[in-house]
């Protein structure tokens, strides 16, 4: 089974900073393009960023200009720096992986999600 580890969620004044990061199964890493999603209560999971095996990158347009998204190849893990956080930017948030145009590996689905993890930025 396919695990994502997550952390780096919390509490956090508006116009903060906070990183995310999650830890990708070493044997994906090369294979998959990596990310996150966002969901509050109610609404469809969003867009945050995604970044692909080289390196190109995604962004919700809510979130261009103060999220950065990266991978560290090393601990095959990737990092979403959140800054100017806002009350808005509050929900779960999901790492994301999905396989990579013209990948193949036997025996995994084309996509995993993280458990989430909570973002609550306070007025």
């Amino acid at each position: 089974q396919v695990q994502l580890v997550e952390s780096g969620g919390g509490l956090v004044q508006s116009g903060g900073s906070l990183e995310l990061s999650c830890e990708v199964p070493f044997y994906l890493w090369n294979i998959y393009d990596v990310g996150w999603y966002r969901q509050v209560p109610g609404k469809q999971r969003e867009l945050v960023a995604m970044i692909s095996i080289d390196d190109s990158t995604t962004y919700g347009e809510s979130v261009k200009g103060r999220f950065s998204i990266s991978r560290d190849n090393s601990k095959h893990s990737q990092f979403l720096r959140m800054t100017s956080l806002r009350p808005e930017d509050t929900a779960v948030y999901y790492c994301y992986i999905h396989r990579s145009p013209g990948y193949q590996i036997p025996g995994h689905a084309y996509e995993y999600w993280g458990q989430g993890t909570q973002v609550t930025v306070s007025s």
